[in-house]
């Protein structure tokens, strides 16, 4: 009888004949914090429902907003990075920005529920700039760092004369009351944003024109509240809650508190980011960073090390400023933009100038823009005098930025194409500076069938893992070891016989059994029959349409 090896818990006691150390697999972009209990791992999965979930008239959408939905903006992954850009307006009055709040200021709202209520720029505004979707991804653990923390890197003045003056953007939450200790921002262009329900509360109202309990006062297009109150069909605040008492911004909030880091692959080591020091980028861009140990946190946010680079401090970037002053955030001011998932980023830079093309020209096009004044202006400078060497070690580093072990083509997808790059790799001595190390997971320094082993835990769209020779090995990595032929590769060894697409428990049919196991694995890839890489609805079309013996 063949033996199919469908979980982890399945897949992990085989890792024991290769070695006794086990290696914590990086999860994808996009995946929920390690370690969440049950039911902070259902709030994570409901609240990603809301944050994919376009809201209409009815519930609340508009008058004037940006996008319909939390998605529109960030969806590379699912929480992070977006492509979609806002303006944001003012005046100049002899050289200072001056906000225009009676005109509506300083966001432009693009959209609008009908014609007659849809923003215009203002002939006023002398002052424009343009942003691209930002994302710090993990906010949980962003938010879990102590301001202490934050505050200590801090130089306003430049006193060690290094030419990086970052100073803290405090900022009251939305949710706290006046009087209140101020928080050091963190989230936003401007580190405006201290936590994650404000950050939910405000772009609720600002970009989808949903007032809740934090902003209930609607956004009246272009200041005028006669246009406000013909177009605001539904009474504020819209935003209220669900049969758990949950209201819209708490349920998004859970989504993105519980959103976990994006990987690095390879996780240390690259001479590249000994370059990327060494131009000085570490100044701004800092690497680690270990949240609060505080009692009052979830346990899966307390005392963690995430790799960000980031110090969430304003700097001056002189030209590269947008002239827009936001709270105490001056004209030339931004807060360190997060790097991590960067390789996936594509605009880059908050004007979204550095964009398409290669990963290489626009990191290029990017740093450069860092001068040549302003707090970047050396590093830019320093970038550009690198050798040639130097600067492909440096890209190479940024380029592991939210890569995916094992994911050798950067498609996002570890499938068996990237089998086949690992498994020509066995054997083969290796070290962090090498495209082979991608798969080196234990980073041991060689490319063995212990990295085989955990690459059956992640791979993607290949259904149930078998042991079709009943040697306790999954198949694969029988084939990656070269003890089982697979002359074809398409990673079933050539003397297996063909499986039974949904027998999940190998019994040669088809049946309740089956379907169990399938729904126990609903939403991972654990039951996946059609390769997409997620069990659903139609891979139980796939088990029924084969649904009895299959002998």
């Amino acid at each position: 009888m063949k033996h199919i090896c469908l979980t982890i818990a399945c897949v992990l006691p085989l890792i024991s004949t290769f070695t006794s150390a086990q290696v914590t697999l990086q999860p994808k972009a996009g995946a929920p914090l390690a370690g969440l209990t049950l039911t902070q791992y259902e709030a994570f999965t409901i609240g990603a429902l809301s944050y994919q979930t376009p809201l209409t008239i009815a519930t609340g959408l508009g008058p004037a907003f940006n996008k319909g939905g939390c998605m529109s903006c960030h969806a590379n992954p699912l929480g992070g990075w977006g492509a979609i850009a806002v303006t944001r307006f003012g005046m100049d009055e002899k050289g200072e920005f001056i906000d225009i709040p009676e005109l509506g200021g300083s966001l432009l709202q693009a959209e609008a529920i009908s014609q007659a209520c849809r923003e215009v720029l203002p002939p006023e505004a002398s002052v424009t700039a343009t942003r691209i979707t930002n994302s710090s991804m993990a906010f949980g653990m962003i938010e879990a760092i102590s301001d202490a923390n934050i505050s200590a890197n801090a130089d306003p003045s430049d006193d060690n004369v290094d030419g990086i003056s970052g100073r803290v953007h405090w900022v009251l939450p939305l949710e706290d009351t006046a009087g209140s200790p101020l928080r050091a921002g963190r989230f936003g262009w401007k580190a405006q944003v201290a936590t994650v329900l404000t950050f939910s509360g405000d772009a609720s109202l600002n970009e989808m024109g949903l007032t809740n309990r934090l902003v209930p006062t609607e956004n009246a297009p272009n200041g005028n509240a006669v246009l406000l109150s013909q177009c605001d069909t539904v009474a504020d605040p819209e935003d209220g809650p669900d049969d758990s008492g949950k209201h819209f911004i708490d349920r998004v909030t859970d989504f993105q508190r519980f959103l976990g880091p994006p990987p690095q692959t390879p996780k240390t080591g690259m001479a590249g980011e000994v370059v990327f020091n060494a131009a000085g980028c570490a100044s701004c861009h800092i690497a680690s960073w270990t949240t609060s140990k505080s009692k009052s946190l979830e346990v899966a946010l307390r005392g963690k090390t995430i790799r960000p680079y980031c110090d969430f401090l304003l700097h001056d970037m002189g030209t590269l400023g947008d002239g827009i002053q936001q709270g105490d955030a001056t004209e030339q001011e931004f807060r360190t933009p997060t790097l991590w998932n960067l390789r996936s980023r594509d605009p880059m830079l908050h004007n979204g100038t550095a964009a398409g093309g290669l990963f290489a020209d626009r990191v290029a096009l990017a740093i450069n823009a860092h001068g040549p004044f302003g707090e970047g202006a050396a590093s830019a400078a320093a970038f550009e005098a690198l050798s040639t060497g130097d600067r492909a070690a440096m890209i190479a580093f940024l380029d592991s930025l939210g890569r995916a072990e094992f994911d050798y083509d950067g498609d996002g997808v570890r499938d068996l194409e990237d089998f086949t790059i690992l498994r020509g790799y066995a054997g083969v001595a290796t070290n962090p500076n090498l495209p082979s190390a991608i798969g080196d997971v234990d980073q041991n320094g060689v490319i063995n069938a212990v990295d085989a082993t955990y690459f059956v835990q992640v791979i993607e769209g290949f259904g149930p893992m078998r042991d079709c020779n009943n040697n306790g090995i999954a198949d694969l990595v029988d084939i990656f070891s070269a003890t089982m032929p697979d002359a074809d590769g398409d990673g079933q060894g050539d003397n297996c016989p063909a499986p039974c697409v949904g027998d999940f428990n190998a019994d040669g049919v088809v049946d309740a059994a089956d379907l169990a196991t399938l729904l126990n694995a609903w939403g991972t890839a654990g039951g996946d029959l059609n390769a997409d890489a997620t069990t659903d609805a139609a891979d139980i079309a796939v088990l029924l349409n084969g649904w009895g013996s299959c002998r």
